[in-house]
């Protein structure tokens, strides 16, 4: 509430820009400072106050319309920056939620989850056995050149410019190869803990009666890949 002395002063603001408004035939408005003290009255605000808070009051001095002090860049920040949060937890749940339709719409029970890791890895590793092989022909194309090779040097010749190229090709060729079952065998790795976390989380979901009595994930797995 309003100290007698603010009732006053205001009173006292209000009847001057009362009869200052019937003059102009315009509204009453009062403005504050930035502590909320009402320092003036009248038919217009001067521009220093404009971002105060103000009241707008019929001729009878009743307040009809009030409005609050201007924000701050500070504020105007923190009001911003608690939307975005809110925006990007409301993004982050709706994740969740699809994630979790799409899991219990693909799966019914855990053990569901073992075969279809199963047979994810079957594949990657069909993949590695064709690679070793590819890596087995690399290597003897390259036994081959380095044969040819040592042969010219036993005979004090330069070997042809068509076989030292083979021999690169082929040891070229080895690197990929090796990069890719080394990628592959990681493929492994990080399948097994993504199978982890969706059956951690399906039976999170469906409670430990349907998921319970499951393959652990060293069960499921399959074999290791030769080397």
């Amino acid at each position: 509430m309003h100290s007698l002395k603010t009732v006053l002063a205001i009173g006292l603001f209000v009847s001057v820009g009362s009869v200052y408004a019937q003059d102009k035939g315009g509204k009453i408005v009062c403005w504050k400072d930035k502590a909320g003290k009402t320092v003036g009255c009248g038919d217009k605000v001067p521009i220093e106050y404009r971002d105060n808070a103000q009241q707008e009051l019929n001729k009878g001095g009743v307040t009809v319309k009030e409005s609050d002090a201007a924000l701050t860049p500070a504020q105007k920040k923190a009001i911003q920056d608690e939307a975005d949060r809110k925006k990007a937890d409301g993004a982050r749940e709706a994740e969740i939620k699809r994630k979790d339709k799409a899991l219990l719409d693909t799966f019914t029970t855990a053990r569901e989850i073992d075969l279809k890791r199963n047979r994810d890895i079957q594949l990657i590793e069909s993949n590695i056995e064709a690679q070793q092989t590819n890596l087995k022909n690399a290597n003897d194309r390259q036994a081959d050149a380095r044969n040819k090779i040592d042969q010219y040097k036993k005979e004090n010749k330069p070997a042809p410019a068509a076989v030292q190229e083979e021999f690169d090709r082929a040891e070229t060729g080895k690197a990929k190869i090796q990069a890719q079952i080394t990628q592959k065998r990681k493929d492994i790795v990080d399948l097994n803990v993504q199978y982890d976390e969706l059956k951690k989380r399906f039976i999170e979901l469906t409670g430990p009666t349907v998921g319970s009595a499951q393959p652990t994930a060293a069960a499921a797995s399959a074999p290791a890949a030769k080397k």
